[in-house]
């Protein structure tokens, strides 16, 4: 009598993890990328959220372009409702009315992520 087998050869197995292997070598480069572009876009949107409270403060406080925020981020949490953290564990610079502010952690250029 004739004996049916059903079972994967040895190839075949080989065969199913290399193209499993193909995949994820071409997946996970494109999850790192768009992590590490969802990060910078976050700490953008956090800049911006940063600058805003900033010009608030500054027309409160009737301070002139290059007028200095003494207390830093901490003065202006009365502007914004939870301080903004950096996805990347940066720290954010504040700096002088009329000003940017940037973020530590390398993005564009050597200050960092800017607006």
């Amino acid at each position: 009598m004739k004996s049916l087998r059903k079972a994967f050869t040895l190839v075949e197995i080989m065969i199913v993890v290399l193209i499993i292997g193909i995949l994820l070598a071409i997946a996970v480069p494109n999850f790192i990328r768009a992590r590490e572009s969802s990060r910078a876009k976050a700490c953008v949107s956090n800049l911006r959220q940063i600058d805003s409270a900033k010009e608030q403060y500054a027309m409160d406080n009737k301070l002139a372009a290059g007028g200095t925020i003494t207390g830093g981020l901490a003065d202006l949490l009365t502007y914004i409702k939870k301080t903004p953290e950096c996805p990347s564990s940066g720290t954010y610079t504040v700096g002088t009315v009329g000003t940017d502010p940037t973020c530590s952690v390398g993005g564009t250029g050597a200050t960092g992520h800017t607006l």
